[in-house]
């Protein structure tokens, strides 16, 4: 199968100090995978402001705390790969590594940067076959394995 990433994968919606809620948990999650040390709570505070503010200084954006579209594609494009737990409903460039992963260990699986129902179907076998928790999230052993499998 092949496929490129969806534009949609490298998006996310505008995110102000703040806000709460799940959007908030990917972006922390992101943050985290980018080496930034705060809790993953769902609240877009303080510590979470000036954490997107620094990767926004390191990454020549403009630096307003606000999580907008240049600063969603950036934290998404750019993930380091294995970096954050990956599960249904998120994208990302990681997210194709991981679906291009699955692919090449068998698993027909579309390639779009978007963990869909599919990608954790194929995810939750691949665990099963190799006598993993069968979670269909991707955690680091999981992903070790595949890219290991992959070689």
């Amino acid at each position: 199968m092949t496929g490129s990433i969806s534009p949609y994968a490298l998006t996310g919606p505008t995110l102000y100090p703040w806000s709460v809620g799940p959007d908030v948990v990917e972006l922390q999650e992101l943050l985290k995978a980018h080496g930034f040390t705060l809790k993953v709570d769902g609240d877009f505070g303080s510590r979470t402001e000036e954490a997107l503010k620094r990767y926004q200084r390191k990454f020549g954006l403009r630096i307003d705390g606000v999580a907008g579209p240049e600063t969603w594609f950036s934290l998404k494009d750019k993930v380091p790969l294995g970096e954050r737990i990956l599960r249904q409903g998120l994208t990302g460039r990681d997210v194709y590594q991981l679906q291009t992963l699955l692919q090449v260990n068998g698993y027909r699986v579309e390639r779009q940067g978007i963990f869909d129902a599919k990608t954790k179907e194929a995810v939750a076998e691949f665990q099963r076959k190799h006598k993993l928790d069968i979670t269909g999230v991707v955690e680091r052993l999981t992903w070790a394995l595949l890219c290991n499998r992959a070689k």
